[in-house]
């Protein structure tokens, strides 16, 4: 018998809130986490506003120590896999915890350390370079120190794959699960890129709004007036397990990974394929075994920008038809942003509150619709409906496509 993968517990620090409940409250009032940048001078550049954190204090979850020595992006992921251990109830014990993974993603890592450590290397030189830049950059260093912090020895790792970094981690974890190398992994994501490096990048590539006299209404995805994403910074986490380890424990099992779809478009470094995410979600639903009428949402990618959102919208028609049958599809980066390589994880727990709740999360800053975006996306409000499958997209530059599929748990 094939093992079943379930979720009993969910972290997350976001632009909404410091916590799951925060962050669902967020989701409900349709408010925007969006607003000016506070991080560092944003003066100069073409984007001066971002989806940020904030009241984080890292010493809530680390000591001062640790804190010093650890990047914004990781310090991000070990306040959510803490708050999604304490919620799943799961003890890590020397009984257990060589059974206990961490497979926590990231897409770009610390650059945040990176560049006060190049600013340093160019006033201070070479002999003045801290000897933690290495550890608080790369990219791995959120799965180690969630694995060093909980004592997690099970299989660690992270996932880089741009913008479907966590929704790989998440449908790999699940995948590690099913094989029976662990029996419960710590699966999530966690970004902190709102840096002057990071904005200026982003929008050499015009790829971010520029909407600077309105920030919270700069996120808007499926909308004809969108001109590009939002910037988020966060992290997310999952406590998947075993069924049975789960049921043997008592946990509260609050959904099911039933499906993971992955696939490359092998066509362009930044451009979204409309083959590659038609197929991605064929695959979660074939996986899942699903058809596509027993989906009840869709918790989109939906980033904004001018080229994505159609592209995506042309391949849940493919899959799931027109308008009368398609599902409701709602894009909750018009509320907090892009999260980027966190941004697969946080949109799986709100599709997973979705289904908790009976709630249709609204998409935002909907107004003028966008002729060639025609299926309903839950504009502006949400809007309450029995869902038992929720399905989570995620693609990223390179190619990327990822697609999860929730099923409210039953016997």
């Amino acid at each position: 018998m094939e093992r079943r993968v379930v979720v009993t517990g969910m972290g997350a620090v976001s632009p909404l809130g410091l916590s799951v409940p925060e962050l669902w409250q967020g989701v409900v009032e349709a408010r925007s986490g969006v607003g000016p940048i506070t991080l560092f001078d944003a003066s100069g550049h073409d984007t001066r506003f971002a989806a940020e954190v904030t009241g984080f204090d890292p010493t809530s979850y680390m000591d001062r120590k640790e804190a010093r020595r650890t990047d914004r992006f990781v310090q991000f992921a070990i306040a959510a896999a803490k708050e999604a251990l304490r919620t799943s109830e799961l003890q890590i014990t020397d009984e257990n915890r060589d059974e206990v993974g961490v497979f926590m993603a990231s897409g770009i890592g610390g650059i945040q350390s990176l560049s006060e450590q190049l600013d340093v290397l160019r006033t201070r030189g070479p002999g003045r370079i801290s000897p933690f830049l290495i550890p608080a950059m790369i990219t791995n260093l959120a799965a180690g120190q969630v694995s060093i912090d909980l004592g997690a020895r099970g299989p660690s790792l992270c996932t880089t794959s741009a913008c479907a970094s966590s929704a790989h981690a998440i449908g790999e974890a699940a995948e590690t699960i099913r094989r029976g190398w662990a029996k419960a992994i710590i699966a999530g994501g966690s970004e902190a890129s709102i840096t002057a490096i990071g904005v200026a990048g982003f929008n050499a590539m015009k790829a971010l709004s520029t909407r600077n006299d309105d920030p919270a209404s700069a996120s808007r995805p499926f909308d004809a007036d969108r001109d590009g994403f939002v910037m988020g910074e966060g992290g997310a986490a999952l406590i998947l397990e075993d069924l049975e380890h789960a049921r043997a424990r008592g946990a509260r099992i609050l959904a099911e990974l039933v499906g993971y779809g992955a696939t490359s478009d092998a066509v362009h470094i930044t451009s979204v394929d409309e083959y590659g995410v038609t197929r991605a979600i064929r695959l979660a639903l074939g996986r899942a075994g699903l058809s596509p009428a027993d989906v009840d949402y869709i918790n989109a990618h939906a980033t904004s920008t001018p080229a994505g959102d159609p592209v995506e919208t042309a391949a849940i028609r493919h899959v799931f038809g027109g308008r009368e049958s398609a599902p409701p599809v709602s894009a909750s980066k018009s509320q907090f942003g892009h999260l980027l390589g966190a941004a697969g994880a946080i949109e799986s727990i709100v599709s997973i509150l979705a289904m908790q709740h009976g709630t249709l999360p609204p998409t935002i800053n909907l107004a003028n619709p966008d002729p060639a975006c025609d299926l309903d996306y839950v504009p502006n409000a949400p809007r309450q409906r029995e869902l038992n499958v929720a399905l989570s997209n995620s693609f990223g530059f390179g190619g990327h496509n990822v697609c999860l599929a929730f099923r409210r748990f039953g016997e």
